[in-house]
């Protein structure tokens, strides 16, 4: 006679999960949109069909790119200048 094994919960799939994503050397951020972040998010979601974690990733990196370049200043002015 087999025993089955009792099925996971969500609570221990999503805790599995994160412990995947941890070992695979990510790191899960957090943070809430103002109105204007939110309208790129939709817009850039929609066009590119990228998942939540590509679009923080890429956002993160570009910032980078920006700063590590000199253009932090200039990035941030056209942000402001087109009220994004």
């Amino acid at each position: 006679m087999t025993e089955k094994k009792a099925p996971l919960s969500n609570a221990e799939k999503q805790k599995r999960y994160r412990e995947r994503q941890k070992e695979g050397g990510k790191k899960e951020m957090r943070g809430y949109l103002t109105p204007e972040a939110l309208k790129c998010y939709q817009l850039i979601a929609e066009q590119t069909q990228w998942s939540d974690s590509v679009i923080l990733s890429n956002a993160v990196r570009l910032t980078y790119a920006a700063y590590k370049n000199g253009q932090i200043a200039l990035l941030n002015n056209w942000l402001n200048k087109h009220d994004l």
